[in-house]
């Protein structure tokens, strides 16, 4: 089982918290769009007898490209590997860009799942955030895209400055009214680089409140789980049958190969990223060159990754594995390392399974960054 994720680099326009890569100028589109289907032939020999079981196109904002731009996309991938039979095939969408007519049409090509970029239902957080769409699109795409797509995953974020905590429990009860079967929502974060960054040092906003975006992060959790979803993962939540494939086999360390500017790829042992800057991709596939750095994972890494994202999700991390995978110093070391969390009511091991408890998932990630294991290969 593997994944294919295709980062399309565009925006409309910059949204003040995104460190991702991408460009508001659509000049090299179609240069761009013809480098994306080289570089999936050029590199279909990665998978020869694996699977594809999922196709993700993130960005950016994929939604910005044309049906006939995605289904040749869809196509070459098609043509040069060997796809599940039901693979799970997800856009991510703006909501300005989903118009009646686009979700029809979207609706009768390959894509089988939407995963739309709302963020908030309140238009002070939009503008803030500064992005495109205003509260009433965000309504209205999910009115008209909940009568053609089953599954459809909707973005929010909480801990928006100015956003109290009531505000924060409409956002969900909205969310509810339209009967979307997965949401997946993160807290604000300053990353360096950013406008929000500026703003914050300049004294324009408030930075972000780490204790209210815990407490929002809470509200989420027992309002959807109330309402039937699964919280699966940190910052993800399905109902049972609508679970992200393409996430989760990340989550589980199945390989993946990343095509476009700044994609990742995981080959289990092997991590790529590839450049960072849309001429440099364009003009290096075009002379038959992968613009991609490699890195070979020590046992060490290997470990460390599945230690981070196994104690993201309700799967946990496998004491079996870790000692089957990396070996019994390993499993020895995470059971001295966690037992102070196990202590603290942090971590709790079930079926020789170590998992966070609700009090400590928040924390999550600064718990398994103490479980790391350094200098050991």
């Amino acid at each position: 089982m593997a994944g294919i994720y295709i980062h399309i680099p565009f925006c409309k326009q910059a949204c003040h918290y995104c460190d991702f890569h991408f460009s508001t100028s659509l000049k090299k589109k179609d240069e761009l769009v013809s480098a994306l289907v080289k570089e999936l032939q050029l590199r279909k020999d990665e998978f020869i007898n694996i699977e594809v079981q999922t196709i993700y196109f993130g960005g950016g904002t994929p939604s910005l490209l044309t049906n006939d731009e995605l289904v040749f996309l869809i196509n070459t991938v098609y043509e040069n590997y060997k796809v599940n039979e039901n693979p799970e095939i997800t856009l991510e969408a703006n909501p300005d860009d989903l118009s009646k007519t686009r979700i029809l049409e979207l609706s009768k090509s390959p894509v089988n799942r939407l995963s739309i970029g709302i963020q908030s239902f309140f238009e002070s957080d939009l503008k803030l955030m500064n992005r495109a769409h205003n509260a009433e699109e965000a309504k209205e795409c999910l009115s008209v895209a909940t009568q053609y797509f089953d599954n459809i995953s909707i973005d929010l974020i909480y801990g928006i400055q100015g956003a109290s905590n009531a505000q924060w429990l409409q956002n969900i009860e909205i969310a509810l009214r339209y009967n979307v079967p997965h949401i997946s929502s993160y807290a604000l974060t300053v990353e360096p680089k950013t406008a929000l960054a500026a703003f914050v040092k300049k004294g324009v906003i408030d930075d972000v409140n780490d204790e209210q975006a815990h407490e929002q992060f809470h509200l989420l959790k027992d309002k959807l789980e109330a309402s039937g979803f699964v919280h699966y993962e940190l910052s993800n939540f399905g109902k049972e049958g609508y679970f992200s494939k393409n996430n989760s086999a990340y989550w589980q360390g199945k390989p993946y190969i990343g095509i476009g500017p700044s994609a990742h790829s995981f080959n289990g042992k092997q991590r790529g990223w590839n450049v960072r800057n849309n001429t440099k991709y364009i003009n290096e596939i075009a002379k038959n060159i992968l613009p991609i750095e490699i890195e070979t994972l020590t046992t060490t890494d290997r470990y460390n990754e599945y230690i981070m994202t196994g104690l993201r999700t309700i799967w946990g991390v496998s004491l079996d594995k870790v000692e089957k995978d990396f070996g019994k110093t390993y499993k020895d070391y995470l059971k001295e390392q966690a037992e102070t969390f196990i202590n603290q009511h942090l971590l709790y091991i079930d079926n020789k399974h170590i998992r966070v408890t609700k009090k400590g998932q928040f924390l999550s990630d600064g718990i398994a960054s103490e479980l790391f294991k350094l200098n050991l290969t």
